[in-house]
């Protein structure tokens, strides 16, 4: 990488401008030659067209993969789309995780956006790369282009053959293709791919099996010290007045402390202590004695931001408007009943294996940086704001991630270790204890959702949704945030806390109002946790229409399909062509595959509900069937099985997506039955895995995914069937046995509460 080419970033100028819209991101070929010559290793030619892929000489397709990998196989599917459309053998295809490089644009994993923004641009990369070596052989050998063709790495015409591998020793003239060009060409049809479609084993477990595979833990560099956190007792605002090391300094190994300074705020009040080995470290930090100011969050609890919230809605004072269709009020007062219901989720956490960890020397003044990070862009723009230098002095080093779900879109991790770096002299791994992984993660904010509704007879005339909580891109990437319905260019709004709430559904008059909580923002900073406010906001929602359906004595399943019409904007266009009939027809499939209706006996029902995570831009339509049996007695109860049925569009690797769709799920019934964060005194109170406890294997219930092949664009498959199981789980419920439980985590105590 050429740091040279990137940009001068000031935190500022990232941030505001950090909202890029999803079409901006797809590279721009015209940036970089096609067909330029290279040189590998050997120093041989080497066919590098574009930061996409290189072909060497000996026939090696390597493809550049900007996303993270942390578990989901990304990278077998982007080479997958690559060479498809390159037509290359794929015993020959190879993925490289690239570091950091500004060309490649927003460098971010996350919201299950990698196949979705990445598919058009790699398949062109692929089909300009073919066009090039097919002109290379026209060269060569004469004729007209439509002499030849190109299959398994091997271009035939004018009575020749010639392999890719041949051909780029002999060397590829240099190419220029300009992005209309590029634009134009023909992609093939599903019926035409040979690698997309297909179940290909993931190209990276042969490194992961063998141990051969770099974390960003598993950095090692000569002469390296280690460094882990002290951290105060107060999850967020607190500062250092004093340390008192003498302690630590009788512990064989330690070095020194550093008080953290950090002057973006990615975490206060922390000291880190330095040592020559981890546990060292680690020791050390137990043993240092700091007075804090503990600052204005030390109070702080989970019901006072639940209160907060509820105070929010109930004033309006904070509201900003995010949907806002026909007459709302109207409506309401002119329909035959009212309904409305308040839903609340608690606090949780990411809990990702691997603790935060950065490795980081500095050589010449530049900062080296290795990490895995699912936010790249972020951290090249906060480390050099943080350090006060400029970006061509950062040079980021991309690792693979042992566990992200959203934790490693912050930088806070990597910044704590640079800050670490500039009071030493020689390089340092910094690594979380899983205390401080754990008490300082970036949480999923408590939210409280209040929802009303009219109908007139079966049908829902009004809906109308507020909802309050933290937001994580205020905090962390306010370019994200959008301008409200109101008018006033001021007031904005974080999507990512409304997501979900802008339902497919056909309601006339519908309005969607969200607040930002500032205690729970000041005292909790929120992260975003796999899926986002998807996982809350389709909480409430699908738990909502159910409860209508009862009050009015309609099927659930019913009134979903008969506000599921595709009428008006439902019919969507682009990636979300046919919309809300798509979302009809997983919801049916669903049900009939579930057992949706059908008498299991006392106490055990199917409960239904249906989403578009993740967003409505990029909607993946998934439906969850869940069968639960309740102990009406004692409130306890079972999943027995989840039947997941999801539309993704086109499936580039049916098994990868089957394997991510069900890990979602299992997410889903984590959180909805397991999972539950609280904060007391400005903390969070869980330390460890003893105090937060997801859900373990002999908890999980059977899993069954079916997918539905629509051949449209394809859309993510990692988040989405999160945001579907709670509410399912919560209607078999209330089918069971009557019982409506309305916050998160359901536990047997809220379903006896509730009967």
């Amino acid at each position: 990488m050429n740091v040279k080419n990137t940009p001068n970033v000031s935190r500022r100028a990232f941030l505001a401008g950090a909202g890029t819209t999803t079409a901006a991101l797809t590279m721009g070929f015209a940036m970089l030659p096609l067909g330029m010559s290279a040189a590998d290793a050997a120093g041989a030619n080497m066919f590098s067209p574009s930061m996409f892929f290189d072909i060497h000489p000996d026939g090696r397709v390597v493809v550049h993969i900007s996303k993270s990998e942390f578990g989901q196989h990304v990278g077998t599917a982007l080479a997958q789309i690559l060479s498809d459309e390159l037509e290359c053998d794929w015993n020959n295809v190879e993925i490289a995780y690239v570091d950091y490089d500004a060309r490649f644009g927003l460098m971010i994993t996350g919201g299950s956006w990698s196949v979705n923004w990445s598919f058009d641009a790699m398949s062109r990369a692929g089909a300009a790369g073919r066009k090039v070596l097919i002109e290379a052989a026209l060269t060569k050998f004469g004729g007209a282009a439509s002499d030849y063709t190109a299959e398994n790495s091997v271009i035939t015409g004018n009575g020749h053959t010639i392999s890719y591998a041949d051909l780029v020793a002999s060397g590829v003239e240099a190419r220029t293709m300009t992005e209309a060009e590029v634009a134009g060409l023909t992609l093939k049809t599903a019926d035409q791919r040979r690698f997309v479609g297909k179940d290909i084993e993931a190209l990276d477990i042969p490194d992961k099996t063998r141990g051969q595979a770099n974390y960003g833990i598993d950095v090692e560099i000569d002469g390296m010290v280690y460094a882990t956190p002290a951290t105060p007792p107060v999850r967020y605002g607190a500062s250092v007045k004093s340390v008192d090391d003498s302690a630590a300094k009788e512990i064989a190994g330690y070095i020194k402390h550093v008080v953290i300074n950090d002057p973006i705020g990615t975490q206060t009040g922390w000291v880190m202590a330095v040592a020559d080995s981890y546990w060292t470290a680690k020791k050390a930090a137990e043993a240092l004695k700091i007075e804090y100011d503990l600052g204005p969050n030390t109070g702080v609890t989970l019901a006072d931001i639940h209160a907060e919230s509820a105070r929010l809605i109930e004033t309006k004072e904070a509201n900003l408007l995010v949907v806002n269709d026909g007459d709302v009020d109207a409506a309401l007062k002119a329909s035959d009943t009212q309904h409305e219901a308040t839903y609340t989720t608690g606090m949780n956490l990411h809990m990702a294996l691997e603790p935060m960890n950065a490795t980081v020397e500095v050589k010449d003044g530049v900062y080296h940086i290795h990490a895995g990070s699912q936010f790249q862009t972020l951290v090249m723009g906060l480390v050099p704001a943080a350090l006060g230098i400029e970006a061509d002095k950062v040079v980021f080093h991309q690792q693979l991630l042992g566990g992200g779900f959203g934790r490693r879109l912050d930088a806070d991790y990597v910044v704590m270790a640079v800050l670490t770096a500039r009071e030493l002299d020689t390089p340092v791994k910094m690594i979380y204890s899983r205390e401080a992984d754990t008490l300082f993660s970036f949480s999923r904010p408590a939210a409280t959702i209040k929802l009303t509704a009219g109908t007139t007879g079966k049908a829902i005339d009004a809906w109308d949704s507020s909802s309050s909580s933290s937001w994580a891109n205020a905090r962390m990437a306010p370019g994200f945030l959008l301008p409200d319905l109101s008018g006033n260019e001021d007031n904005k709004y974080d999507p990512f806390a409304t997501n979900g709430a802008d339902s497919w559904y056909t309601i006339a008059n519908r309005r969607v109002t969200n607040s930002n909580n500032a205690i729970a923002q000041g005292a909790a900073p929120a992260g975003n946790v796999r899926a986002v406010a998807p996982t809350w906001q389709f909480w409430a929602g699908e738990s909502f229409v159910d409860e209508i359906a009862h009050s009015v004595g309609a099927d659930p399943l019913e009134m979903r399909l008969a506000m599921l019409d595709g009428a008006g904007q439902n019919a969507g266009s682009g990636a979300t062509t046919d919309g809300a009939k798509r979302l009809a027809k997983v919801l049916e499939t669903a049900a009939e595959k579930g057992g949706y209706g059908k008498d299991m006996g006392a106490g055990t029902a199917v409960g239904l509900a249906s989403v578009s995570s993740q967003e409505r831009a990029a909607a993946t339509w998934t439906a969850c069937a869940a069968q639960v049996t309740v102990d009406k007695a004692t409130g306890e109860f079972t999943v027995d099985k989840l039947t997941i049925v999801t539309d993704v569009g086109t499936a580039v690797n049916p098994r990868g997506v089957v394997a991510q769709v069900t890990g979602a799920a299992m997410w889903g019934f984590s959180l909805a039955t397991m999972e539950e964060g609280d904060m007391q005194d400005g903390a969070i109170t869980a330390s460890n895995f003893d105090g937060y406890t997801p859900a373990r294997m002999p908890d999980a219930p059977e899993i069954v995914v079916e997918m539905i092949e629509s051949g449209h664009y394809p859309v993510g498959a990692g988040e989405p069937a999160t945001t579907v199981v709670a509410p399912a789980i919560a209607n078999a419920i209330q089918i069971a046995v009557g019982a409506r439980v309305r916050s998160l985590p359901i536990t047997a105590d809220k379903v006896k509460a509730a009967l």
